[in-house]
């Protein structure tokens, strides 16, 4: 009896052991995978704000240009089917490609074209950024307008840089005008301008 019991206790130590090595194993795996995927959720955050910094730069410039398609959909519409199927049935799924094809196609025309008018409709960064600085009595810095464009306009976003960048452009067209006080650097409207030169000579002459 005792001969018996010994061969089986040390066969079920021997599955503990292992056992309990592979839960280790797979909670280091574990941790190891979730480390990967914060990692990678942090560089996906990062690009998109990159994808949209440089957006708002190109809506900055006046460059409308259609949207690149993302590399994971252009994968996934590359990758053949794996499965392979007889000419009859291939023969069918062309025919009926070939059918549905044009009523697609037909619906996806009225669609491309509102949001193309939407898209025309909207104001450039350019042209806001003026109608803010013709409405403005006193200068204000870029970050300044940049908040009030928001609070005027929620459905989009601007950025400081790119609105300091645009800003920059409008000054250097002279559509308007950069004072510095300090370290910080205010702008206008050229008439604004105008108008505060203007005042500051009547006062001057008054003195």
């Amino acid at each position: 009896m005792p001969e018996t019991t010994t061969p089986a206790t040390e066969l079920t130590s021997h599955y503990v052991a292992q056992v309990t090595g592979d839960l280790e194993r797979n909670a280091k795996e574990q941790e190891r995978i979730s480390a990967e995927i914060a990692s990678l959720q942090e560089q996906l955050a990062a690009v998109q704000h990159d994808h949209t910094v440089l957006v708002n730069v190109q809506q900055a410039l006046g460059i409308t240009q259609a949207p690149a398609q993302p590399a994971a959909e252009a994968e996934s519409a590359a990758v053949p089917s794996p499965r392979q199927k007889t000419g009859a049935a291939r023969g069918r799924k062309k025919a009926g490609k070939a059918t549905a094809a044009p009523k697609k196609a037909a619906a996806r025309k009225p669609a491309a074209k509102r949001a193309e008018a939407a898209k025309a409709a909207q104001p450039t960064l350019v042209e806001l950024i003026r109608r803010h600085l013709a409405g403005l009595e006193e200068p204000r810095s870029a970050a300044e307008i940049s908040a009030a464009l928001g609070q005027a306009h929620p459905e989009r976003q601007f950025a400081d840089k790119v609105v300091r960048v645009t800003l920059e452009g409008l000054v250097a067209k002279s559509q308007a005008e950069r004072t510095k006080q300090g370290r910080s650097v205010f702008y206008t409207s050229p008439k604004s301008a105008d108008a505060s030169e203007t005042e500051a000579q009547a006062a001057e002459t008054e003195r």
